[in-house]
């Protein structure tokens, strides 16, 4: 088997985006300038990622999901289908005296993922925000504010309800310890942070 990325027919990739082994971007999806992927990637139809934007490892772009610069993934993130990482605190069109506005005109800032987490269906990350490593953000979330590693939130504005593992499913609360019912991974809360115990 060949290490090669695949890029379908259809794939508008740049010739200076680079993307690592067995990186795969289906039909229709667009990949600009100077991005970056890591290993074994998959981009869905018609999903994008703005230029210079950098993508770790195993990470998945769902169908139709919009990934703008300066956006970072690390290694397994999860964007869902039709999900949307901004880059325009103030959007405007034009400027105030009407002129159509230019790459001058604003400033990029970017949504910063952490290793492992996932973003569901149709949520909204405003940037500029950090996702924290193995958190998990539900669909149709509108994330406003950073979000701590291993947090669960929902709604919108998107709050915290809930700690996930690295399965990704809910943790109950055993003692003075949150423990994932799959794994048996045992966590501790210090305020409102997580940490896995050693």
């Amino acid at each position: 088997m060949s290490d090669a990325p695949v890029i379908q027919a259809s794939a508008d990739v740049a010739d200076s985006a680079e993307l690592g082994a067995r990186t795969r971007v289906w039909h229709l999806a667009q990949v600009r300038e100077g991005a970056r992927l890591g290993t074994d990637c998959n981009i869905g139809r018609g999903a994008y990622v703005g230029p210079d934007v950098i993508m770790g490892d195993s990470c998945k772009l769902q169908n139709y999901a919009l990934v703008y610069e300066p956006a970072r993934l690390g290694d397994g993130v999860f964007i869902g289908p039709a999900a949307v990482l901004t880059n325009d605190e103030f959007p405007r069109a034009a400027n105030p005296d009407l002129s159509l506005k230019s790459a001058d005109d604003w400033h990029a800032v970017g949504v910063t993922i952490g290793d492992g987490a996932s973003i569901g269906a149709r949520a909204v990350c405003i940037a500029p925000v950090t996702i924290g490593e193995w958190a998990l953000v539900a669909a149709g979330a509108v994330v406003t504010k950073d979000v701590p590693a291993y947090a669960l939130v929902v709604g919108v504005p998107a709050r915290r309800i809930g700690w996930v593992g690295k399965v990704g499913k809910p943790l109950v609360q055993e003692g003075g310890a949150w423990v994932c019912p799959e794994s048996g991974d045992r966590y501790i809360q210090e305020g409102e942070r997580l940490r896995p115990v050693d």
